[in-house]
């Protein structure tokens, strides 16, 4: 398709299908009630791969008209620090308690990963694919890489362990009567990385700056640990 191939009409189409899917996504995600499953990032992956796929477009054209979007990736993360920076009084009053949620949160989550694929009898690069299950794509994708996984599942893990967390969050705040803001989102931070920040905001802005420092730190803790833990144990 001639749109695709002339870089000067392909970035504003990659653009414009881009946001514009997202936007409809959300449109509709706040009109049915916000069910995890509908969340925008999964219905715009939806209508794009289904525009792909009709339109017969080749997916690396397409990511090169939407290399700029890709790019943002990286400042808005870092601009996680705002509401991280807002709330640092109530950060500093919680103390020794997140440290120790981090680490019990991470192992686990790596752990869990682990004793999934052992006992699915996964062979060895679908299961080093997905023990950083838990971490930020970008950071779950490299983790993947030096572990010897492939990072294209790994992503694709990360994205359904986004969407059970968001999904079954609720349920264990109601049966574990967890109604504190600060440790819904960290929860949600650790354990189901940007798709769970994203709804820790929704919960409040405290909420989000909480779950933006757990997901931080999880990445850092995992991209640290996770390879050389992996090593050790002969992974």
């Amino acid at each position: 398709m001639w749109l695709w191939q002339n870089p000067g009409t392909a970035i504003p189409t990659a653009l414009l299908l881009t946001l514009g899917s997202y936007a409809m996504a959300l449109g509709f995600y706040r009109r049915v009630g916000r069910p995890a499953l509908l969340h925008p990032a999964i219905t715009a992956m939806a209508i794009i791969i289904g525009v792909l796929v009709v339109g017969d477009i080749d997916y690396a054209h397409y990511f090169e008209g939407a290399a700029f979007i890709h790019f943002l990736l990286g400042p808005a993360t870092v601009s996680l620090a705002v509401p991280l920076y807002r709330n640092l009084d109530h950060i500093r009053r919680i103390g020794w308690a997140l440290p120790a949620a981090l680490v019990t949160g991470a192992a686990f989550a790596a752990a869990s990963a682990w004793t999934a694929g052992y006992w699915l009898d996964l062979g060895p690069v679908t299961l080093r694919s997905l023990l950083p299950k838990s971490v930020t794509t970008p950071i779950a994708m490299g983790v993947a890489e030096s572990l010897g996984g492939s990072p294209s599942l790994t992503a694709g893990i990360v994205l359904l362990t986004g969407v059970i967390g968001c999904v079954f969050a609720p349920l264990a705040y109601r049966l574990l009567r967890i109604r504190s803001p600060a440790v819904q989102g960290f929860a949600l931070g650790v354990s189901a990385h940007g798709f769970g920040t994203a709804k820790a905001f929704e919960i409040s802005p405290l909420a989000g700056a909480f779950a933006s420092l757990g997901l931080g730190l999880t990445g850092l803790l995992t991209a640290l640990l996770l390879p050389a833990i992996a090593r050790a144990l002969g992974l």
